[in-house]
């Protein structure tokens, strides 16, 4: 596939969520679908926006899916001013999405925390995390793939002074 051809491809919706708890660190997943030779993977929870979905339903449904944690335990309080996009590898896009998509296109939302460490469960019905943590934000941009840096660099700058 030459570069152009990848550049045509479309972007998926998708949101993603900034979960803050009461010390203003922020809900990181490490995700379990990472090779082994490659060292750990760690992310803000994040999903695709079925069509038809409204953004802010997708994200309550993205933040329980792969935490467990219920709307009841958060509080919206600020999102992206537009939608953030940013490629994929391409191997790593022909592996999830078999090359339809040349990365994601995600609005993101900053949610306060309203519950207890033991309300959260990564052990979902279709688990992608095996550990999480919380992390400071600067920890946190030192953590993540390096594809996805620039991504957050944006999110951090947008949504980080309202912590």
């Amino acid at each position: 596939m030459t570069k152009a051809t990848q550049d045509d491809r479309p972007y998926r919706p998708c949101v993603g969520v900034m979960l803050v708890n009461k010390d203003g660190h922020i809900f990181a997943g490490q995700r379990n679908d990472r090779p082994e030779s490659e060292p750990p993977a760690w992310q803000m929870p994040q999903g695709g926006v079925d069509k038809g979905e409204a953004p802010e339903v997708a994200v309550l449904r993205e933040l329980w899916e792969e935490t467990g944690v219920t709307e009841n335990l958060v509080t919206i309080e600020a999102q992206t001013s537009e939608w953030l996009p940013y490629d994929l590898p391409l191997e790593l896009s022909q592996r999830l999405w078999k090359g339809k998509y040349r990365g994601q296109e995600q609005l993101w939302f900053l949610m306060r925390f309203n519950g207890t460490d033991a309300d959260i469960n990564i052990q979902t019905e279709h688990p992608e995390f095996c550990e999480w943590r919380w992390m400071a934000p600067d920890e946190l941009l030192q953590s993540i793939v390096p594809f996805k840096r620039d991504l957050y660099d944006l999110v951090m700058a947008e949504l980080r002074p309202k912590i």
